[in-house]
């Protein structure tokens, strides 16, 4: 291993400080008394109570340092932070597409048209003696009056209280959430007149560059409607309530703030490409800095009607932890590529351990950080190349339980094949 090459990329570890907040609104009481918001937590961090002027955040995301600094990430288990870029989907310009788009000048119609699909989501959750309110955001997904919403806006809710665009309330019960795509189904059995469902688009014509708009009930202020670009996509980002990742999603500047949760993403046909679930803020004390996160509509697709149908939805399992390939990775592992997930551990009796898939068997330290290295090398998966950890999860996700999976992976230098069937993911897994 080349140690002064090594020292050129050492700067990659360090990690800025930033906040991941789940953006639901809760404010809890106790005796009739404010007692201030509560933030649902990131995955592996524990809820924050803040003062009620403050924003409700989650806890920071840990700095990673023990795989030179790079994001740890569990395929088919967890991410330790928001994730990679990552290529995203592919076009071709036109000659059209290849100038600025313009301002769009007719938000006012859009809003008309979107907004009575839009709905405030209410909910009383209590946690040991205290009692409080939660405020998210949700949109009608068919005339049948099946609503989606995020998991953390509806978990443990005693109660859930619909409020449409025109002002009238309704109760709702809960019919499927799915903890590892923070999604949820909320049903009403009447929807006043004029309450219609929202067309879902397709994110393979999502560009960066994008005008989109967040409607939703930021701190409780129904029928909010914001304006801002698509800023990336392709992004991982961690699931919350379980030490899962979500891939694909969208990356936006629109404003999204406590109580957006759950909320549509809307390109400017009015069409949802994405649900409004996470920020990422400087600190404890400052709120939207512009940098947002929907899950992308894809996955609404394949999750809402199994959650409608079965009330819960069965993820595919690998069994594996790592992390995408980088320079100091592959510098330390003598690796030709760059390109890839590094496995740096193989979980006992899962899918991936039952075709002698191997993890990290040593590790070199190096300014401080701990440089895993004799792992294996994922490099294609299904036949397509794997460039990065959201892609190969991305490629997993599209399989069932019980599916083969071929894997061409990269031990001591050479390209090896192998064939995994992937499991159900165990419920509770963390490792």
């Amino acid at each position: 291993m080349n140690r002064k090459r090594l020292a050129a990329v050492t700067e990659m570890a360090s990690a800025a400080v930033f906040v991941l907040v789940i953006v639901a609104l809760i404010v809890f009481s106790f005796s009739g008394q404010p007692a201030g918001f509560v933030a649902a937590a990131a995955a592996g961090d524990s809820v924050t109570t803040l003062n009620a002027s403050d924003t409700d955040q989650a806890s920071a995301i840990p700095q990673g340092t023990d795989i030179a600094g790079a994001e740890r990430l569990q395929v088919g288990l967890s991410p330790n932070g928001v994730g990679e870029n990552a290529s995203g989907p592919s076009w071709q310009d036109t000659p059209e597409q290849q100038t600025a788009q313009p301002l769009p000048q007719n938000l006012t119609r859009l809003y008309e048209i979107a907004n009575p699909g839009v709905v405030n989501v209410g909910v009383i959750v209590q946690e040991g003696p205290t009692i409080g309110e939660g405020v998210g955001s949700g949109f009608v997904f068919d005339d049948q009056g099946h609503i989606v919403t995020n998991n953390h806006v509806i978990a443990g809710a005693r109660q859930v209280i619909v409020t449409y665009s025109t002002g009238e309330q309704t109760f709702a019960t809960v019919v499927g959430r799915d903890p590892d795509t923070d999604l949820a189904v909320i049903l009403v059995e009447d929807m006043p007149e004029g309450i219609t469902p929202l067309v879902l688009g397709d994110l393979s014509s999502v560009r960066v560059g994008d005008w989109v708009v967040a409607i939703g009930s930021p701190f409780g202020l129904g029928s909010s409607m914001t304006a801002g670009i698509v800023s990336a996509v392709g992004r991982t980002i961690p699931a919350g309530a379980v030490p899962f990742g979500i891939p694909e999603a969208i990356q936006t500047d629109a404003a999204i703030n406590p109580g957006n949760s759950g909320g549509p993403l809307l390109n400017m046909e009015g069409e949802v490409i994405g649900v409004n679930a996470q920020i990422i803020t400087a600190s404890e004390r400052t709120g939207s800095a512009g940098v947002g996160f929907a899950i992308p509509v894809n996955i609404v697709r394949r999750i809402v009607p199994a959650l409608i149908e079965t009330g819960s939805y069965q993820h595919p399992y690998l069994g594996i932890e790592g992390t995408s390939l980088n320079l100091l990775l592959a510098e330390a592992n003598d690796l030709p590529v760059q390109q890839g997930v590094y496995v740096d551990r193989v979980v006992p009796g899962g899918p991936a351990s039952q075709v002698g898939m191997r993890g990290s068997t040593d590790s070199v330290p190096f300014d401080g950080l701990s440089v895993p290295v004799g792992g294996d090398v994922i490099v294609q998966a299904d036949g397509q190349p794997v460039n990065n950890y959201t892609e190969l999860l991305s490629i997993i996700e599209s399989h069932q339980p019980g599916d083969e999976l071929a894997l061409t992976i990269l031990r001591n230098g050479r390209r090896q094949e192998v064939t995994v069937e992937l499991a159900p993911r165990p419920t509770g897994a963390t490792s």
